[in-house]
């Protein structure tokens, strides 16, 4: 996605340690729903479950999003990030993923730019810390998990490396497979709707 003005966000996940921090730009612009996939994406979550953005007293999910009790959030497909943070005269957002694993971010607007030229967004500019394993128990649930895989004597050791495998670092953030999907939500953003030609008949 080009744009003339661009903000960097850094994007904290709370309640866990080590730090999982990303620094990302994005348009200033952008859809809420959009700037979910690219949370998403510099995170390493995997879209599995539902969200909500709270800026002070404003909730932004996705449409249909109040099971059927009428008070749900606002459609995030119709706020911007810039809308939203005029409007709420707050440059602080919280994110919430997964309600029942309740993964907290919070996202502070760091500072609002022009993009550069040769650039597409969103990028990447920092990033500290693995993402948790989707379903592992919100952070309580992280903070066990971290404890059984380094305590080969821990009752639980065995049972989650055969769960997730033996490899997790939780100091490794994965910079080029987030990359990497950030390029692939930046391409998709700018690409052009394809023009179906007409068919023309032969002259006689």
């Amino acid at each position: 996605m080009s744009t003339s003005a661009i903000a960097r966000l850094k994007v904290t996940l709370d309640y866990v340690e080590p730090l999982v921090m990303r620094r990302i730009e994005v348009p200033v612009d952008i859809r809420l729903d959009r700037l979910h996939l690219a949370l998403q994406a510099a995170m390493g979550w995997e879209t599995y479950h539902l969200w909500e953005f709270h800026v002070r007293s404003l909730r932004f999910g996705p449409p249909g999003q109040d099971f059927g009790f009428g008070e749900g959030p606002l459609n995030a497909e119709k706020a911007t990030l810039q809308a939203v943070i005029e409007a709420a005269g707050a440059k602080t957002l919280k994110y919430l993923y997964d309600f029942g694993d309740g993964w907290e971010h919070t996202i502070k607007v760091e500072r609002i730019s022009e993009a550069a030229s040769d650039a597409a967004y969103p990028v990447l500019i920092e990033a500290k810390g693995a993402c948790p394993p989707e379903d592992v128990g919100g952070p309580p649930g992280y903070a066990e998990y971290l404890e059984a895989m380094a305590d080969p004597d821990h009752e639980r050791h065995d049972e989650l490396i055969q769960w997730r495998g033996p490899d997790f670092d939780p100091d490794d953030p994965h910079t080029a497979r987030i990359n990497a999907a950030l390029v692939a939500l930046a391409k998709r953003w700018t690409r052009k709707p394809s023009t179906k030609q007409k068919k023309t008949s032969p002259k006689a």
